[in-house]
């Protein structure tokens, strides 16, 4: 029996009450220009967890297509294409020049992929992640050309896996369960919902459900980028699967993660910290900092790490962002100002602005990706807010390609997208 929208939201309250229990209040939201913190923080300074901001729970039903695109967004592209217009045009080009746009790709499905540290072993990772990225292109080019070879493609790669595919094992299945399951999702949402005629779409879900779902909804307490990557995948599938308790608990978690992930200068001392991974004490966030010991407005969990492992947090973060706005939950007040600042922080540096020391030493290992793109579009097309090194940065690497991993096509699909 479908849950009521009073009875959902009791249940969100639930999870996000569980899961910050003895946790100290946040402060309010901060302000729109924080003043970044200059020097390092004396040891005796305690950190404080996380109580994630209730929210309005599920909607009583899902928008569909609504995982990171919905119809009209949709619909712009296709018409910014057919028209010829830049820089959509060139964007559909390249994407329909790469290999996950082949109509002669075969799948490569297995009943376990297994994933080690950095995927070695790699039996079947790189396969899984890289047929659920062909089937989303396929979509996308389906919905824009209307030809039915691509959609075919599309329903071949999701009918291989499902028919397959049982579980993830080794240190890296949750991970590796966060990106194939991030992008199999866009791909079913548009062959389901738009393009129909897909007899093992049951099949398919639940596969979803059974396989990715269990592994991806509570997030990790690894690194940023897993958390995130995991929830961005929970949340994209619950929609995909009308599923609105597992929406409501990967949003608590995300709610708690994000600023768990990005730093702003009134946090206070320290960043943030999630209650489940029992850092109490100045030298372990310095320590699960990647030896971050200034903290400024706008640098991550992962900056001191690299910026790519940086870039892959940003991203779920605002995929998860967007599909939440799809869905008509505005999380924009809890999770607008820390993207904009992470995404600008790092923007500045990718851009190759000087190093001072205070920032992980004065070293930084940049190759952000093409991950700006969504953050970009809510923030500045949407929200209006001006975002100078991100839009220098944006507009540099167009038309922004895929990082083989769980991102794809993003100068195509949201570049100035109003909708």
């Amino acid at each position: 029996m479908r849950l009521t929208a009073l009875s959902r939201f009791a249940g969100l309250s639930a999870v996000l009450g569980a899961v910050a229990a003895a946790a100290v209040m946040a402060p309010a939201s901060a302000s729109p220009a924080p003043t970044p913190e200059a020097a390092t923080r004396p040891t005796t300074v305690q950190p404080r967890t996380i109580k994630a901001a209730a929210v309005a729970a599920s909607p009583a039903v899902f928008v569909h297509p609504g995982v990171n695109l919905d119809s009209a967004q949709l619909d712009f592209v296709r018409a910014k294409v057919q028209a010829g217009a830049q820089p959509w045009k060139t964007a559909y080009d390249s994407m329909m020049a790469s290999s996950y746009a082949s109509l002669s790709r075969s799948p490569k499905p297995r009943a376990t992929v297994e994933c080690g540290p950095s995927s070695n072993p790699n039996n079947g990772c790189t396969d899984e992640r890289e047929d659920a990225i062909a089937a989303y292109t396929d979509a996308l080019a389906w919905y824009i050309n209307r030809d039915d070879r691509y959609a075919q493609k599309a329903i071949q790669l999701m009918d291989a896996w499902s028919a397959t595919i049982h579980a993830h094992t080794n240190d890296n299945a949750p991970l590796q369960t966060g990106w194939a399951g991030s992008s199999w999702p866009k791909a079913a949402e548009i062959i389901k919902t738009v393009h129909g005629n897909w007899s093992n779409a049951g099949r398919f879900a639940t596969m979803l459900r059974t396989v990715y779902l269990p592994l991806a909804v509570n997030g990790s307490n690894r690194t940023g980028n897993w958390d995130l990557t995991m929830l961005e995948a929970a949340v994209s599938i619950s929609v995909f699967l009308d599923d609105h308790a597992s929406y409501d608990t990967a949003i608590g978690h995300y709610l708690q993660r994000v600023p768990a992930f990005v730093y702003l200068s009134s946090d206070g001392a320290l960043p943030k910290t999630v209650p489940s991974q029992h850092l109490t004490t100045r030298d372990q966030i310095v320590n699960f900092w990647f030896g971050a010991s200034t903290f400024t407005t706008g640098i991550t969990q992962e900056t001191c790490r690299d910026f790519t492992h940086t870039g892959y947090g940003i991203s779920s973060i605002s995929h998860v962002l967007e599909t939440a706005r799809i869905q008509g939950q505005d999380l924009y007040p809890q999770v607008g100002e820390r993207l904009r600042q992470a995404l600008g922080f790092q923007s500045k540096y990718e851009l190759g602005a000087a190093i001072p020391s205070t920032v992980c030493g004065g070293t930084l290992k940049r190759g952000l990706g093409p991950i700006t793109e969504v953050g970009f579009n809510t923030l500045n097309t949407l929200h209006g807010v001006a975002m100078a090194n991100t839009q220098t940065l944006t507009e540099r690497n167009r038309p922004a390609g895929t990082n083989n991993l769980f991102v794809a096509w993003e100068t195509l699909t949201n570049a100035q997208n109003p909708n």
